[in-house]
């Protein structure tokens, strides 16, 4: 009989636990080894060459530290069954299951406005059948229907593990040290309160290092001005694909991209619109990205090779929007350089905001040795809580680098 309780060596977190069968059933599956597939950072390592790594890797990363953070409120008396913490384990393992490629670049491309949340729930209830109902449980944790709020706010909320994950896998594959946070911490100071999940006072300073560095992070790279083009050029690729095809253009393709290439009506996904997704990743949208470089259409040609050579556009970032005048000069000189009339497609203005604590969405709490809850933002030993309740927003302008040459 295989042995299923296995112990996974992870860059990261050192070793990491498979404390239940159903885990690592759900671990081989072909819809989770697909994730293997699927980057977490999109383009990121065309700006941070080591950011390789995968929704694979979060995602048992993810699982980990949900266990370490049961066993911790364990600890401090929650009780909580096995068939919780199994429950628990499973929805946090499968929160990304529904991404499509490059995660969050081309979400909504591929299935109008099917978020990648729309499509989890989807495949969690697919594998709930084959599995014989033993997801149900997950499912509810996932869906936040579960009376005890506190599982809901580990897997989605201002501090849950999916987050505590990314941000130090990310900023260990891509070495922005200003994103690695002390989980460990974080995790020790937690606790739960009327079935919510607070953290121990004393653990003030650890929640405000988080919530800064994430907004480094998301400054210095997920809203890296050529992180963020790099993503918006996978999009305009794509639209463009989309387009051609339309215009009964025969774009070469593989043939699960293809499909969605050329259908655009997913009101309720079929059995088919299922099986191709779950077959997709990001080896078949670069597989097309290199064949189109070559493509006789010069629009979707040239942003190709932006991709495969990383020829990216002159890029500026501002704090300020820039004048409609602006881009319609760099417009006017774009279709002057390459005599074509179709140069708005490659200029444009682009838009990152980030609010790094929302007050109103799911606040932490902290808990006072007397038992008094209050709101993270309510506590007079706060230091950095003033640079995070306000939103920043910040513009980014493209156009080719040809047309600097222009007088």
């Amino acid at each position: 009989m295989q042995n299923k309780l296995k112990i996974i060596n992870d860059p990261v977190h050192g070793f990491i636990k498979i404390p239940h069968e159903i885990l690592f059933d759900i671990i081989e599956h072909p819809y989770f080894q697909r994730l293997r597939r699927i980057s977490q950072t999109g383009l990121l390592s065309l700006i941070f060459p080591g950011a390789k790594h995968t929704r694979f890797h979060h995602a048992l990363g993810a699982m980990n530290l949900m266990f370490k953070a049961l066993e911790t409120l364990k600890l401090k008396g929650i009780k909580i069954s096995k068939e919780e913490e199994k429950a628990a384990m499973l929805a946090i393992l499968l929160h990304d299951i529904g991404h499509g490629p490059f995660s969050h670049a081309l979400e909504n491309m591929l299935m109008d406005d099917w978020h990648h949340e729309k499509i989890s729930i989807l495949l969690m209830n697919r594998l709930n059948e084959e599995f014989k109902g033993k997801l149900d449980l997950a499912i509810e944790m996932f869906q936040g229907k579960y009376h005890r709020s506190f599982f809901n706010q580990l897997i989605s909320s201002q501090l849950d593990v999916d987050r505590m994950d990314y941000l130090k896998r990310d900023s260990f594959y891509t070495g922005v040290s200003e994103g690695s946070v002390n989980v460990e911490r974080i995790i020790s100071m937690m606790n739960v309160s009327d079935e919510k999940l607070v953290i121990d006072a004393k653990g003030i300073y650890s929640i405000e290092n988080y919530l800064t560095a994430r907004m480094f992070m998301y400054w210095q790279v997920y809203y890296h001005k050529t992180a963020a083009l790099g993503e918006h050029i996978l999009v305009q690729i794509l639209n463009r694909a989309k387009y051609l095809v339309s215009q009964n253009v025969d774009l070469e393709a593989p043939s699960n991209l293809k499909y969605f290439l050329v259908k655009n009506k997913f009101e309720e996904a079929t059995e088919e619109d299922i099986r191709r997704f779950t077959m997709l990743d990001d080896m078949d949208v670069f597989q097309a990205i290199k064949v189109w470089t070559e493509s006789e259409d010069f629009i979707l040609a040239r942003l190709c090779r932006t991709v495969i050579y990383r020829e990216f556009p002159k890029s500026i970032i501002s704090s300020k929007p820039f004048s409609e005048e602006f881009l319609k000069q760099k417009v006017e000189k774009v279709n002057q350089y390459f005599k074509i009339e179709t140069g708005e497609e490659l200029v444009g203005q682009i838009s990152r905001s980030l609010l790094p604590y929302d007050t109103e969405k799911q606040p932490i709490y902290l808990l006072e040795k007397s038992g008094r809850k209050l709101k993270l933002e309510e506590s007079e030993n706060q230091i950095l809580f003033g640079c995070m309740e306000n939103a920043t927003k910040k513009y980014v302008v493209y156009y080719p680098r040809e047309i600097e040459l222009l007088k």
